[in-house]
């Protein structure tokens, strides 16, 4: 006697045919959720699940950046099938870093722009990375150091060096998130950027770039010319002896 097929067992059957045969494109939001928790659910339908996840966390990278705690609290996610919406999310970071990795940054900027939009785009919070670059630009590894409110006291310059020395840089690239969306940089932006440029330039590692995300754009403060003046700074007040 065959065994009874499970309600929605012909759906994610459909579901999973179409993604083989056009990727994406056609997809709504609530589908890719349901795409994803099906790969550890085996016997039960997911399309309501995942229309409530969307609605909780308003938007398909809300859904991927809520933690296993808040999926949790949509009917439908337990500890096991939530591991789909958490791979994914684990792959795609990995796999944009391995991208950047021992390519010139510099040289790569709309690369650079894509790994941060999508690794620091919409978080509910501020999160503070940092991307390690060898004498020859390339980058070597990329780090979120902090989070939560970035200011000049919750951000500890001590740190960040040890962590460019561990992956013994010779140059970084700062960059943070602005959850409103707005990427322009306020006093505190500007007041961390001078103060991890000093401590950073003291031990002979040179800032390139700071870079605040926003909604699909960007504040950079080398190309408003504020990281070369900083440096400028830098180097008059360490080129001044006593009296001068």
């Amino acid at each position: 006697m065959n065994e009874k097929r499970h309600k929605g067992e012909g759906h994610r059957g459909r579901l999973r045919e179409k993604f083989l045969q056009a990727g994406l494109d056609g997809f709504h939001d609530y589908e890719v959720i349901e795409l994803l928790l099906t790969l550890a659910t085996p016997r039960r339908d997911c399309k309501q699940a995942a229309k409530s996840a969307l609605q909780r966390f308003k938007t398909l990278p809300g859904v991927m950046e809520a933690s296993a705690e808040e999926l949790q609290e949509v009917a439908g996610i337990g500890p096991k099938n939530l591991i789909g919406i958490k791979l994914v999310k684990a792959v795609a970071d990995r796999y944009l870093t391995r991208r950047l990795e021992r390519k010139t940054a510099l040289g790569n900027s709309r690369q650079l722009f894509e790994y941060l939009c999508f690794t620091m785009r919409d978080k509910p919070r501020e999160r503070f990375k940092v991307i390690f670059l060898d004498a020859k630009n390339r980058v070597i590894a990329a780090e979120t150091l902090f989070k939560g409110s970035l200011t000049a006291s919750s951000v500890y310059p001590r740190e960040v060096v040890r962590a460019a020395l561990r992956h013994q840089a010779a140059a970084v690239i700062f960059a943070h998130n602005h959850p409103s969306g707005d990427p322009a940089p306020s006093r505190e932006d500007e007041a961390v950027t001078r103060q991890l440029l000093f401590a950073c330039r003291t031990v002979g590692i040179t800032v390139h770039e700071h870079l605040i995300v926003g909604n699909n754009r960007y504040f950079s403060f080398a190309d408003t010319g504020q990281v070369a003046r900083m440096n400028r700074e830098f180097d008059r007040l360490n080129h001044s002896g006593p009296g001068q």
